[in-house]
């Protein structure tokens, strides 16, 4: 205990006096000051002056001393869970760069075999998952726990996606069907739709949530009513395994890949190709589009040196139509470790990435549209810049094969799937010079039935 001084503790013994008689506590403030021995008659009148209303200013003040030191003491505690993390950062940071605080460790029964889709519902916080043990899981990330397994596939769950309510959830198998689970009430399926004579492995909603387009190793693409489950429409034009089907935002187009090495946009209204897009050395595995209002941002990142092609379009537009469609991008990744971005309207590829080591598996724009994430069977993640068009983050995301990647809609989260049958979160944490990456935050666990996950707290 700190011991003050006599002159001190008539200092607050004249406070004290001040503040029961100016609160109209007169007898307190009589008893008060002959139990202290106060002299107050004798005092300085200057010093009585300053003395007045001297308690309830210090007690304000050290209210607020107190807020403070408390809030620098979690600041502080804050930087050092940071370096502890991650190392110092050099700039500011924004929101969605924040480092995530200590996670918690949650232990999960798993797949039994690779798991082939993972993917985030876009309302709830819940992940879905597929396998080739013939099953979707969904689990409960923030909790850890598991909520429920989807069985009704009789061989590899090949693909998954929820439609944009989150309401249904659409998954192709290799035993050739099609699934639409109720993903609000009852977890039932459906609807199972047929019709492939082979392995389906891409399946897509279109915006309205009433039709989902498939694709297969038979070569088509089939559009599907999900109301009557009746295959509505064909398209045929690969010569090869078609692996990936894209809905662009607005539902006028989608494109597809192909074991045969093109990408091709089809417009929906017309039921017919409008582009080829050709460069890839090796089979294709998975495209996406880029959102609206970040075309012009990466189109700029280009320059006409990187453009590669020239129109390879089945379908000979006049210019002036051309003029008055918009500028729309497609991303690519292909078994030829190259990720390329293309410029739809042109058909010409305006730039590309390179620096895996093996087939690259699944790609997702991050949430800024600066920066890229791939997976690859080289069982890295890594993310890169669009701008300067190198790897700017290397991550050994898994001991075996990554097979899938998704990004939360709304929460800076990405979650990895692999052949090892474990699921991964990574977070973004960190922002050196120009550049936020991502770092892991829940892992697996040893045996092949379990994963585990490391949930960040905001």
């Amino acid at each position: 205990m700190v011991m003050s001084s006599s002159k001190q503790r008539d200092d607050i013994n004249l406070a004290i006096v001040d503040y029961l008689e100016s609160h109209g506590h007169a007898q307190s403030a009589s008893i008060f000051r002959q139990e202290a021995n106060v002299q107050d008659e004798n005092a300085d009148p200057a010093r009585k002056a300053q003395l007045s209303g001297m308690l309830e200013k210090k007690w304000v003040l050290t209210t607020r001393l107190q807020a403070k030191v408390l809030n620098l003491e979690e600041q502080l505690k804050q930087r050092d869970r940071e370096v502890a993390f991650s190392g110092p950062s050099r700039e500011k940071r924004v929101p969605d760069e924040w480092i995530p605080r200590p996670p918690e460790l949650f232990q999960l029964t798993g797949h039994r075999m690779p798991v082939t889709k993972v993917v985030f519902h876009p309302q709830f916080n819940l992940i879905a998952s597929s396998s080739e043990d013939c099953t979707i899981k969904i689990w409960e990330f923030e909790s850890g726990e598991f909520e429920r397994t989807l069985k009704g596939h009789t061989d590899t769950v090949q693909d998954i996606n929820f439609n944009s309510s989150g309401k249904l959830l659409a998954s192709c198998s290799a035993d050739m069907t099609i699934k639409i689970w109720d993903f609000v009430n009852t977890y039932e399926c459906l609807k199972t739709l047929k019709g492939h004579e082979h392995n389906i492995s891409s399946v897509a909603f279109l915006p309205s949530g009433d039709f989902v387009l498939s694709a297969s190793r038979d070569k088509l693409i089939k559009l599907w009513d999900i109301a009557n489950g009746y295959c509505v429409q064909n398209f045929s034009k690969h010569t090869d395994w078609v692996r990936t089907v894209a809905v662009n935002e607005d539902g006028t187009c989608f494109a597809s890949c192909s074991n045969d090495r093109s990408i091709i946009v089809w417009c929906l209204a017309t039921k017919m190709p409008k582009m080829t897009l050709l460069g890839h050395e090796h089979v294709i595995e998975t495209i996406i589009w880029v959102p609206d209002k970040f075309t012009a941002q990466i189109l700029a990142f280009s320059d006409d040196s990187s453009r590669e092609g020239k129109t390879n379009g089945d379908i000979e537009q006049p210019q002036q139509q051309q003029q008055q469609q918009k500028m729309s991008m497609l991303i690519s990744a292909s078994r030829d470790r190259t990720i390329r971005f293309w410029e739809v309207l042109s058909g010409c590829c305006v730039c590309y990435l390179t620096g895996h080591d093996n087939w690259v598996r699944a790609i997702r724009l991050h949430p800024n549209g600066k920066q890229l994430v791939s997976v690859s069977d080289d069982k890295t993640l890594r993310v890169w810049s669009i701008e300067h068009r190198r790897c700017i983050k290397t991550l050994q995301a898994h001991p075996q094969f990554v097979t899938s990647l998704d990004f939360h809609s709304k929460l800076a989260f990405v979650v990895t799937g692999s052949v090892d049958t474990t699921v991964k979160l990574s977070h973004i944490v960190i922002s050196i010079g120009h550049y936020s990456f991502l770092f892991p935050l829940f892992v697996a666990v040893q045996d092949s039935q379990h994963f585990s996950l490391l949930f960040p707290y905001f």
